[in-house]
């Protein structure tokens, strides 16, 4: 028994090589975004050690300094190492993201799964008509809403953008599962005896990762953008915290005398969605070919 266990990890591991090298090859653009993202998380991880200067730290003789060998990207109207913030907003943006997608994925899943499983049924139309009232709010104004409420803090950023996402998770879960539980092999394990979480854990949600995991991709692009909205508002991340959309919000005020206050977060804000929405879409067609154009 242990051998035969033991034999299955490089199995498992040689599959996921040769389907992450099939990705690679069949989806170029994808592979890019990958490579971007790793570089996004890895400068995020990495911004106590590269970051030349405090974030937050003020140096007023160095008042809208240009990009220069001392500062890479400039300074900001306060002295403030840009390229330093920037390193560090990657982090805010990273860390909201993740809480995010955690904490609004696991619920929009969950309430998905279980409305899907029991379609038609009372506990089906009580959730999704709960869902409903979510979706039919403009997601901005849900937003605004809840931040102005909550007060500008990250911990209220992300229970604000959770509920953004939420219902985008349910309904891709709710959508699967109602296609899983008419398969033959859910028909199969209600017949041998098998418990509701039983054929839930073991069919079910597996079968829901290719379809999770694209949606995923696509909504943390939408969730960085939304904190940067947020952020830029002046609701989202409190000062001094650096935050992409709090540095676009300071540097539009000096766009004519010095621009790159602008130009560098929000090169680096654009790339970083675009790198996820490119993942996304080649995820997409990776594990459904008739998505290919």
């Amino acid at each position: 028994m242990t051998e035969i266990v033991a034999g299955r990890v490089p199995v498992a591991r040689r599959t996921a090589r040769r389907g992450l090298g099939h990705l690679v090859r069949t989806q170029p653009l994808g592979a890019v975004a990958m490579v971007l993202i790793a570089l996004f998380v890895l400068a995020a991880m990495l911004a106590p050690v590269l970051a030349p200067f405090d974030p937050v730290a003020q140096q007023r003789e160095f008042f809208q300094q240009p990009p220069s060998a001392q500062f890479l990207m400039g300074t900001d109207d306060l002295g403030r190492d840009i390229f330093s913030r920037v390193l560090y907003g990657a982090r805010t943006s990273l860390l909201v993201s993740v809480a995010t997608l955690a904490a609004g994925g696991t619920l929009g899943i969950a309430i998905g799964v279980a409305s899907g499983y029991f379609g038609g049924s009372p506990l089906d139309t009580a959730l999704q008509r709960v869902m409903d009232t979510l979706m039919a709010i403009p997601g901005i104004v849900l937003l605004l809403f809840i931040a102005a409420l909550l007060g500008p803090s990250v911990r209220n950023t992300v229970i604000a953008l959770s509920l953004l996402v939420i219902p985008s998770f349910n309904r891709v879960a709710r959508g699967e599962m109602l296609r899983i539980r008419e398969e033959l092999y859910i028909e199969s394990a209600r017949a041998s005896g098998c418990s509701t979480w039983r054929i839930l854990r073991r069919h079910g949600l597996p079968n829901l990762v290719a379809p999770l995991l694209v949606v995923t991709s696509l909504l943390f692009a939408i969730v960085i953008i939304a904190e940067s909205a947020l952020s830029f508002l002046g609701i989202g991340t409190p000062p001094p915290t650096p935050s992409w959309g709090a540095m676009l919000s300071e540097g539009s005020r000096y766009m004519e005398i010095a621009p790159w206050m602008v130009v560098f977060p929000g090169g680096i804000l654009t790339v970083a969605v675009l790198a996820f929405n490119l993942l996304g879409d080649a995820l997409r067609d990776f594990f459904d070919p008739k998505q290919i154009r």
